[in-house]
């Protein structure tokens, strides 16, 4: 294609997804394609657009992922090249070619054949970008199967279901963190340290009822809490990998921490170490690096000796498609923050304290949100990255909509299962209590699809109906149980 043109991504998309290929089409080198498979669209974590397609190029059939860019350079400008996540890769679809080479190579090294959109379009780009836009915005209302006659079932049916998958919802979260402290409780029991040691914890062992001595151990409190907050801080995008940082970088790490006045630098320094998202500054010039880097990396080389855990990779971090304030390194130095206030101001206490004595559910929340929200200082209110200032002032690590995310998703399960374990029934039913009562001022675009969907414009802004609007996606509607639905019984009988 001669003349390069820079279309929004999503469009490309729906083009991919929806154009009818009927005629033979070849690779930038000639190699003839037949796609059996375009792919599942990847929605939900970083890496390529497409999963688990099947094309067949030349006589060889492949099982893999396609990448679509606007350009034949995007793969290197996006950092692909270098992102193990785009190893599995088998077609690099481009709007444009702006380049003389006719393949792209992933991480390992691998070639990767490249296809031209305007080698399989039937109509110009133009018609097919029209189409494209008409289709995604037909698809960003119908997130669930039974968006066009959701309307016919009436509002107190799909409300009530929806509170109760949301309390349904909030249990499994209940159930997990429960999981998680059964194993804390083996590994502090035997010793272990993650995730130097595998370990087979008895199948029998989280059916056991624990006594409330062996409960009563700070340390694994603390661990789970550590995990909960930066699987939070992940967003979607880096979830799993901040849960694994934190599993590495762990309580009993930070706790053993000696500091010369900045226990806050001494935290960041080993999760960005342990992250490897700290720049070489050995290969780098001087006037590249700068002193904050220089200093982590120091404190690093002190600690690093009796560190025997994983240290990850910066291509396990997601960074593209993020808006700078979400990048994983803010989130990191908002962690290393909540870790001071767990280790040096008794964090859960104070939590134990406010559910405790605050009785208006207003105020509580309030109370405990505002020692969610981390405001930024030192290098981190000048930075989204190292080594590169950014164009204005940071604000927040941790801003209003994430701690009202962290307290609905973190700290309400969280208590209800400490209050629960402990017999405090109930502080228990004060905790659930407030999940069925409190309002969520965060904002998700599958929520705001899915109440548009069943015509609920404005009841996802309660908790509890938010949180059951994802579980009857996750749970119904991506799995097609219609008839197992009660708003699908309703409608479709």
């Amino acid at each position: 294609m001669s003349v390069q043109i820079k279309v929004p991504e999503k469009f490309l998309y729906e083009i991919w997804k929806n154009q009818n290929i009927n005629k033979e089409i070849f690779t930038a080198c000639g190699e003839k394609i037949f796609v059996f498979e375009r792919g599942i669209e990847n929605t939900e974590t970083g890496g390529p657009d497409f999963l688990n397609a099947r094309v067949k190029i030349g006589n060889i059939t492949y099982v893999g992922d396609v990448e679509i860019d606007n350009l034949q350079s995007d793969w290197k400008t996006h950092g692909h090249n270098l992102n193990k996540r785009y190893n599995k890769v088998i077609l690099h679809a481009i709007l444009s070619c702006d380049s003389n080479s006719k393949f792209v190579y992933t991480q390992e090294g691998r070639k990767i054949p490249t296809v031209c959109f305007d080698s399989f379009l039937e109509e110009g780009i133009n018609a097919s970008l029209r189409k494209a836009i008409v289709s995604e915005r037909e698809n960003k209302t119908n997130k669930i199967p039974c968006h066009a006659i959701a309307a016919t079932a009436d509002e107190k049916t799909k409300v009530d279901f929806l509170f109760e998958l949301g309390i349904e919802r909030f249990k499994k979260k209940c159930e997990r963190m429960v999981h998680r402290l059964k194993e804390l409780i083996f590994l502090s029991d035997l010793h272990l340290k993650e995730p130097v040691i595998r370990y087979e914890i008895p199948p029998n062992y989280y059916d056991k009822t624990f006594t409330v001595s062996e409960l009563n151990k700070r340390e694994i409190w603390e661990q789970l809490f550590h995990e909960e907050i930066f699987e939070a801080l992940g967003y979607s995008q880096n979830k799993t990998i901040m849960m694994k940082l934190a599993q590495s970088a762990n309580i009993e790490i930070m706790r053993s921490l000696t500091h010369d006045g900045n226990v806050i630098q001494a935290y960041e320094s080993v999760l960005f170490n342990i992250a490897g998202l700290v720049p070489d500054v050995l290969n780098l010039p001087t006037e590249e690096v700068s002193e904050y880097t220089k200093d982590i990396t120091k404190i690093w080389s002190d600690i690093k000796g009796s560190y025997d855990g994983r240290i990850y990779d910066q291509t396990d971090w997601h960074f593209f498609r993020l808006r700078p304030l979400n990048f994983p390194t803010l989130r990191i130095a908002g962690g290393a923050r909540v870790v001071d206030k767990i280790l040096n101001h008794n964090l859960i206490t104070v939590l134990v304290k406010k559910f405790t004595e605050i009785h208006n559910h207003t105020v509580l929340s309030n109370s405990v949100k505002s020692l969610l929200i981390i405001k930024a200082d030192g290098y981190w209110a000048k930075h989204y990255v190292f080594d590169k200032e950014a164009p204005e002032d940071i604000h927040y690590l941790v801003g209003s909509s994430r701690a009202d995310e962290i307290y609905i998703n973190v700290i309400l399960p969280f208590m209800y299962i400490y209050f629960d374990l402990f017999g405090k029934k109930s502080l228990a039913q004060k905790v659930l209590k407030i999940f069925g009562q409190v309002n969520i001022n965060a904002e998700n675009s599958l929520v705001t699809e899915i109440a548009e969907s069943l015509s609920l414009h404005n009841a996802w802004k309660r908790t509890v109906i938010y949180q059951g609007m994802i579980e009857l996606f996750r749970s119904y509607c991506t799995k097609q149980r219609c008839l197992d639905c009660r708003i699908g019984t309703k409608v479709f009988n």
